[in-house]
Parts: C-alpha cells; structure tokens; sequence
C-alpha cells in the first residue's frame, strides 16, 4: 500500500482569458462528441463488458466501441491544444503527473447502458481541474430543459450556459408545485416528504440538470473524477452547494476540490485517478435537509455488492 500526502491548497485562480479559451475549446469538443454519438444511433455497435461474468452472475457495466472511438478523438484533440495539460478519462487506465497544473476529466459516454440499449439519457462529459479544483465544464446532454439535445457549459466566474445562452439560475418559476424532483442512485428512497426521486443512469446528466433548475437536488455516493468534475463546475457556476464527506468523523463538508487518496492499494503513487468521494449537490435548502438524513448503502448492500465485484473480476 503506497501513501500519498495532499499538496497545499492551489495558488488562484487563472485569469479569465485563459479561462475563457479553454472553455471554448471544451465547449468544441463536446459539440463534436454529440455528433458523433448521434450518427452511431442508427448503426450496430459492438458492447463489450469490463467484467465477464463467472458462474451465473451477469455481466455489469458496458463498454461500447463509440466511447473507445470518442475518447480517442478527445485525447487526440486535447494533445494537440493542450499538449502540457493532463487526462484522466475512463476507458483509458493511465494516472496524470502530479505535475500537471490542469488536467481534463473526459467520460465520453456517460450512461452507456442506456446508450447501448436505445434509453435517450446519456451526455459526454467534459471537465477540467486546476490544482484540482473545477474550473471549467462542458457536458453535451442527449436532453435538456430546451427538450433538445446540446452542451451545457461554464467556466469559474462566468456563469451556467446552455449553448452560449446563459441559464437562469433555479430554472423557470413555478406555481403550485409542492413536490420536486431529486436524483438519487440506486437503492435510494423513492419517495421522500419533499421530492420524487428520479435515475437518469447519467451522474452528468443530473448534475446538469440540477444545475439548471429540473432536479433539487443528487447523492452520488462512489462517482468516478470523470463523472462529477464537469458536473462540480456547473453547479457551482449555477449558484448551487456541493458538499462532500470529509475525513474521519469530520462529516459532511463544502466541497473545494478533487485530490488523490493518501494510499491505494497498488504499488504505486496515487493519483487524481483514483478519486472516489460521495457528494451532495444541489439547491441550499436541499442540501441542508439531506446532509442531515442521507445514509450510504447499508452494510448488506455494501457486502452484495463488494461480493458482485469479486463473481466478475477477470
């Protein structure tokens, strides 16, 4: 087991040019990973699954050739206008420099299962990190408030967009609604005194709809960097909280930014890869009330599922 010490907080913030530039070309690449999702929606694809199943367990969490074929394409294009920054993304098992100043965090297709199996609920999602902390996001969702397909994007200090059209922070006004909706993970209560709990299967997607004032408010209890970091910028950007679980007994705390874990258990140094923390996005009131009430997965679900990975390890 390799031990890793956290760096001292980041220096500030870049200015907002260079903010600003690579927010366009996120923004670029997003629109480019949509394109390319929506022409493979008519032809075969090939699936394959990271864990083969053993005996009679079934297999879990697919991979299609069209997230391969776009991380590629973004790794490609970030290379060429970045060379210097770093990328984490999920289907390439690689660990960025400690080093790096800025580093993307790259999920091509988030919701793959519902992707492969014709659910019109995933995004690309797109986010980079400065000394860890998001600075800039853009996720391409399948669909939106707009109810059309496109990019909701931000960089720190400028605000929610949705296709360079600032969103209205809380979404449109409503009267008469008593009950909202909430994202919540599998295995969460359904139906709580003050939402209607919804899975999308894209922890991107309900970041961004959070952000943009459909859902209250969403646990993610063990989300991936590639998951979240674009997700943490929109909702910052949008005026929302997000809270993470500190260290210890410390309990629910704001969030500041992504870090390596102190140890992991391969013979090697951590890195930002290996991030892997519960968050609590959403609305002040929202967070407040779940930062009280939410529970993880129970012991029995924790234990199902720890025995789940060992049936479909290679």
């Amino acid at each position: 087991m390799v031990k890793f010490t956290p760096a001292p907080l980041a220096a500030p913030l870049p200015d907002d040019a260079l903010l600003a530039e690579i927010e366009a070309v996120a923004l670029e690449l997003a629109r480019l990973a949509g394109v390319e999702i929506t022409a493979t929606l008519t032809r075969e694809i090939t699936v394959q699954y990271k864990r083969e199943p053993r005996g009679t367990a079934a297999p879990t969490d697919p991979v299609s050739e069209v997230d391969h074929a776009i991380e590629r394409l973004l790794r490609e294009r970030l290379g060429q206008r970045f060379p210097a920054h770093g990328i984490v993304g999920e289907e390439v098992p690689d660990h960025p420099s400690p080093d790096h100043e800025f580093v993307w965090a790259v999920d091509p297709v988030d919701g793959t299962t519902n992707f492969v199996n014709g659910f019109p609920l995933f995004a690309c999602s797109i986010g980079v990190l400065h000394r860890g902390r998001p600075v800039v996001a853009a996720v391409w969702c399948s669909a939106s408030h707009e109810l059309r397909p496109g990019v909701y994007h931000a960089r720190r200090g400028g605000g929610l967009h949705f296709e360079q059209h600032p969103v209205v922070p809380g979404g449109r006004p409503r009267t008469g609604v008593t009950r909202r909706l909430a994202a919540a993970p599998g295995g969460s209560p359904r139906r709580t005194a003050r939402w209607d709990h919804r899975v999308t299967g894209s922890a991107a997607i309900e970041s961004a709809f959070v952000a943009a004032g459909i859902f209250s408010c969403a646990i993610f209890w063990s989300p991936g960097l590639w998951d979240v970091a674009a997700g943490a910028t929109l909702l910052l950007e949008s005026g929302h909280e997000v809270w993470t679980r500190g260290p210890g007994r410390a309990g629910w705390v704001p969030f500041e930014r992504f870090e390596a874990p102190t140890t992991v258990r391969e013979r090697r140094a951590p890195s930002l890869r290996d991030w892997r923390r519960p968050l609590i996005v959403g609305e002040r009131d929202a967070v407040e009330t779940l930062r009280r009430t939410a529970r993880g997965p129970s012991l029995w679900r924790r234990a199902r599922f720890r025995l789940r990975r060992l049936l479909t390890r290679r």
